[in-house]
């Protein structure tokens, strides 16, 4: 059996500690902010980055390009490892299929190694949740053709539901009409979202004030859980720079379902540029999506 290494995006927004303890590669999705470029190596910390937005700053985002995945991927192929790709959602970004034409390149260049990229149809700390239960696969000795199938057979089974608390930034990334964003603001509406079978993001309801908002995500859980309600053994929690609103939910998830462990970690700068400060995503393994 070959040893596999698996990599990801940043776009997991797990916590660095995370990527290090578990030896785990991460691409990197660029931003643009005040007209300055950001990627790994000279990141703003999330306070500042989100401080930014609400004063009024426009990020935007770049994806992967084949040339920087190659980049990550070959000198683990170097180091005589197979490598098990986890890849942002392709319903969100291009970056799955650059991943996916750097992998036939290398595959030229490295015939004795094997590259699986699985497109995960998730994002943030879905992303996460992914990435967590192959460590957990590989953990369990299972092959990086097994761990791949399984990923396959039940990604639509990794579950996101969330909320933003400011409509403008769904707006511009086109997700509701300026229309509604302005009407919405105005009566204080907060949309309820989730990510569909296919990777995107698409509205779902929608409440009036924020802590509605927080509590209409533990309601889409409970409906959405079925059969693997006590087969969560982890729930992931991410939040755009407002942790207490994040801790809040947390607390409503343990009340009402008796979950013990919670990952909660801020939203990167990749994903916020597009959900915005005030976002609360929570994330867990379901029936349906």
């Amino acid at each position: 059996m070959n040893k596999y290494k698996i990599t990801t995006d940043n776009t997991a927004d797990l916590p660095y500690s995370y990527y290090q303890e578990h030896d785990i590669e991460y691409m990197y999705l660029t931003y643009q902010l005040e007209g300055k470029n950001y990627g790994k190596n000279n990141e703003l910390n999330c306070k500042e980055f989100y401080d930014k937005m609400r004063n009024g700053s426009m990020p935007t985002t770049s994806q992967v390009n084949s040339e920087e995945a190659k980049e990550v991927l070959r000198p683990i192929l170097e180091e005589g490892f197979d490598i098990l790709h986890l890849a942002f959602s392709s319903g969100l970004s291009g970056s799955y299929n650059s991943v996916r034409l750097a992998a036939e390149e290398l595959a030229e260049e490295f015939p004795e190694r094997k590259i699986i990229v699985v497109d995960s149809l998730c994002a943030s700390l879905g992303e996460g949740l992914f990435v967590d239960k192959a460590v957990e696969l590989k953990e369990e000795g299972k092959t990086l053709e097994e761990n791949a199938a399984w990923l396959e057979e039940h990604k639509v089974n990794f579950c996101h539901v969330f909320t933003v608390d400011d409509l403008f930034h769904l707006h511009r990334g086109g997700r509701v009409s300026k229309v509604a964003a302005v009407v919405g603001t105005m009566i204080n509406l907060k949309p309820l979202l989730h990510v569909d079978n296919e990777g995107h993001l698409i509205p779902v309801g929608k409440v009036r004030g924020r802590k509605k908002s927080l509590a209409g995500l533990v309601a889409m859980m409970e409906e959405r859980m079925g059969s693997w309600k006590d087969k969560n053994e982890k729930i992931f929690i991410s939040h755009g720079d407002c942790q207490e609103d994040a801790e809040y939910v947390a607390k409503l998830v343990k009340e009402k379902f008796g979950y013990e462990t919670f990952l909660i970690n801020t939203i990167g700068a990749t994903i916020g540029t597009h959900s915005g400060p005030g976002t609360v995503a929570l994330f867990f393994m379901g029936d349906y999506r």
